[in-house]
């Protein structure tokens, strides 16, 4: 890892803490992006260690996915939605980038205790290793989910592909923010990460990846009017979820009756980024009170570890 020395330690404050400002400790990650690169890769050998099959088990997981939903639901159950495996993994995966990642931030601080009581460096990077670890898994997760519309013959929706761009930012956003805020907060209160397995689980219920978004979209129309829809996006993961059922899954591959359970889906790009602005409020609010919280815990990490 990066060596140390006194004279790249930023300059404190009278009370010892570091200087409040987004610029400066953005600047302070910069100055130790190498170490925050090694951590990423710690992270991940850490991971898969003493495995026989050490890596390829971040392939493995999405493939058991794609292969078990689409038997039981296209074979067993004949489920109504079409290729079922690839409209579950599609929003999974996209999902699993945020949970995952939030999941390893939360136990990042806590779980590198000697390591933040012995050397100096931005205590940031530390959930930034997490989430970014989980990022790079993501893109080889998404070779898999690729390979099954390649076997399935099932094309994307080409047109709107750039819309994956922002959902990925506004999914970093909100893990990123919420990773910040919890990584400090679990140092003091160790219920925390127990707390946010139930929550990511309720989480992932209300977010329509199991389920087809018109289940939830189109129950809020006939009950209080069209724009009762609104509410679904007050989950900031579904505009995420549905850009990626939209536009890899993409309905527009089936014939007009099995794509009367997509009608909500089947939006133009406006609709989309509409959403995935709604999103991005809330990625900006976790990423506000992360950073607050963050910086006002910090001092006292090393003690309370």
């Amino acid at each position: 890892m990066t060596a140390v020395h006194q004279q790249d330690l930023p300059p404190l404050l009278e009370n010892g803490n570091r200087p409040p400002d987004l610029v400066s400790r953005v600047r302070d990650i910069w100055n130790y992006r190498e170490l925050l690169v090694n951590l990423v890769r710690r992270e991940l050998k850490v991971r898969y260690k003493d495995s026989i099959l050490g890596f390829l088990w971040t392939l493995l997981n999405p493939l058991l996915y794609l292969a078990v939903f689409s038997v039981v639901f296209g074979v067993i159950l004949r489920a109504n939605v079409p290729r079922y495996g690839l409209l579950l993994l599609s929003g999974l995966l996209a999902f699993n980038l945020f949970s995952v990642g939030l999941s390893g931030a939360t136990v990042s601080i806590t779980g590198n205790g000697p390591l933040v009581q012995k050397v100096w460096f931005p205590r940031e990077i530390l959930p930034l290793a997490a989430i970014g670890a989980n990022l790079i898994t993501f893109c080889f997760q998404l070779l898999i989910l690729m390979f099954g519309l390649a076997v399935f013959r099932q094309a994307p929706e080409w047109g709107m592909l750039w819309l994956v761009i922002p959902a990925l930012i506004v999914t970093l956003m909100i893990g990123t923010g919420l990773g910040l805020l919890l990584s400090a907060i679990n140092v003091h209160f160790r219920d925390v990460q127990h707390f946010l397995e139930l929550g990511l689980l309720t989480w992932f219920w209300f977010t329509p990846i199991v389920y087809v978004y018109n289940f939830v979209g189109q129950a809020l129309i006939d009950r209080w009017g069209p724009s009762a829809e609104r509410f679904a996006m007050l989950n900031p993961m579904t505009p995420v979820v549905t850009t990626f059922q939209r536009v890899v899954y993409n309905p527009t591959n089936f014939g007009p009756e099995q794509q009367a359970d997509f009608t909500l889906l089947l939006r133009p790009t406006s609709w989309y980024l509409q959403n995935l602005a709604i999103s991005a409020v809330f990625g900006v609010v976790f990423l506000y009170l992360g950073f607050k919280v963050f910086t006002r815990l910090e001092a006292n990490l090393g003690e309370e570890l």
